[in-house]
């Protein structure tokens, strides 16, 4: 008898710890940048296996991670999902990240899109390639990023802003490879080939090389493949007489940024927070992910069913981890700033 009432002790002491963590496991919040038809199935699939319902707020990548640092400690959020590795690299330093261990993630997701400490991981990948106008530039007459300083492109490059994180992730990436002052004198001849001030998005930037506003242009490849599959016709004339190159094939690759997801400090409901990315490295859902920003899962054996994306051929990526493309932003900045490529 004796046995049986500590039995009995034991088993409603458990589950006084145990009914917590069932009633934090039946909830997931969400600080979400991307707003793509795909992720509705994403989080229906997600919500189907598990029984985890979802609650999210989708918003701009700076303000969500200037809300999740203003809500402190009382913050609802649990996941953090945005694009580009300087912008989680923004998030972890602010210090919105904890550390987690899974043999999934640290299995299927490659060592250069993930954190070395576990603070965010990226699930699916964009290239940022040079754009080029088929009618005015020979195939092979560019083929690295380096090759965008040459003097010969005097008054042919289009380009964003020097100050967006897509380039000054490039930069960074530059940095780590060429060091500072390299990459500074890099910057200075780029932005002496400009064909006019950097501004607009990458899409504008595709449409100036197909309208002979400039010859070049550096662009990540989702935005040249939404032209491509545009229902609009103009659209994808546009894309017709632009070509791709996939930067620095012959030597260490090109840059390839993610999208990526990390779980929060102070996350309410850690263990379905990590359930979830542990979710998005599934087959299932790196179709899911990748097709609705019309990128490549992180997921090396997953492919995907995108034909636009698929015409764009392999290439070698760059094996830098994304962490020292984050840790590189202020000098990226820096010789953005000197260089007076703005």
């Amino acid at each position: 008898m004796k046995f049986f009432t500590r039995y009995a002790a034991v088993a409603a002491l458990l589950a006084t710890f145990l009914l917590p963590v069932q009633a934090q496991d039946s909830v997931l919040n969400i600080y979400s940048s991307r707003h793509y038809e795909t992720d509705e199935a994403l989080y229906a699939n997600f919500t189907k296996q598990t029984g985890i319902k979802i609650n999210r707020i989708e918003g701009g990548e700076d303000p969500l991670i200037e809300r999740i640092r203003n809500e402190g400690a009382k913050s609802p959020a649990d996941v953090l999902i945005t694009v580009d590795a300087g912008r989680l690299w923004r998030a972890e330093q602010m210090g919105l990240f904890q550390p987690i261990r899974s043999k999934v993630l640290e299995t299927r997701i490659p060592a250069s899109y993930r954190h070395p400490d576990g603070l965010w991981f990226g699930f699916s990948a964009r290239a940022r390639v040079i754009a080029y106008s088929k009618e005015r530039v020979k195939p092979g007459e560019i083929a690295d990023y380096e090759d965008l300083a040459d003097p010969r492109w005097k008054g042919r490059i289009c380009t964003r802003s020097a100050g967006h994180v897509y380039n000054l992730s490039l930069i960074s990436s530059l940095v780590s490879h060429l060091g500072e002052s390299r990459t500074e004198q890099w910057a200075k001849a780029v932005a002496g080939n400009l064909a006019r001030a950097p501004k607009g998005g990458d899409t504008d930037q595709l449409r100036g090389v197909a309208a002979g506003e400039c010859d070049l242009a550096i662009s990540n490849t989702y935005y040249y493949v939404r032209l491509l599959k545009s229902k609009k016709p103009d659209e994808r004339a546009a894309a017709e007489k632009v070509g791709i190159v996939f930067p620095n094939q012959k030597n260490r690759g090109t840059h390839v940024n993610v999208s990526g997801a990390g779980v929060l400090k102070h996350a309410p409901h850690r263990q379905a927070a990590i359930r979830f990315l542990e979710y998005l490295a599934s087959d299932e859902a790196q179709k899911y992910f990748a097709n609705g920003n019309n990128e490549w899962p992180a997921v090396q054996s997953v492919q995907v069913d995108n034909a636009a994306l698929a015409s764009l051929g392999k290439f070698r990526t760059d094996s830098l981890n994304l962490g020292a493309v984050g840790k590189n932003q202020p000098v990226a900045q820096k010789v953005a700033d000197r260089s007076g490529f703005k």
